[in-house]
C-alpha cells in the first residue's frame, strides 16, 4: 500500500458552526469507509496555515486516493490536495541504488 497526505481547506459557507465541522467529518468518514473499505487511516490533524486539516492514509493505488479526495470534497465543499509520500527510510534505500554519477 502507498501512503498519501491529504491537505483540506473547508469552504467557510459550509461550516457555519463548530458542530457542523464534526457532523461533516463523521458523514465523510462513514462514506469513505463504505466506498473505500481497504483504505487505512493513519491519522488526522488540525492545521494552522492555509489548510484546515492534514490527513495521512494508505491506499492500494492512486485511483483509490483520488476517490478519497473526491469524497471529502463533496461533503465539506472543500479544496483538497493529495500528495503521495515515501517513508524516509525507504527513500534512503532507493537513493543508495542510484548510480553515483549522473
Amino acid at each position: 500500500m502507498s501512503t498519501f497526505v491529504m491537505l483540506t481547506r473547508l469552504d467557510a459557507e459550509a461550516v457555519r458552526t463548530p458542530k457542523t465541522v464534526e457532523v461533516l467529518e463523521q458523514q465523510a468518514m462513514r462514506r469513505v469507509r463504505k466506498e473505500c473499505p481497504k483504505v487505512e487511516w493513519v491519522g488526522s490533524y488540525a492545521a494552522l496555515g492555509p489548510y484546515d486539516y492534514v490527513d495521512i492514509f494508505r491506499a492500494i493505488d492512486i485511483e483509490t486516493a483520488t476517490k478519497v479526495s473526491a469524497l471529502i470534497r463533496s461533503f465539506g465543499h472543500a479544496h483538497t490536495e493529495v500528495w503521495p509520500v515515501t517513508e524516509w527510510a525507504r527513500f534512503k534505500e532507493m537513493m543508495r541504488t542510484l548510480p553515483a554519477e549522473a
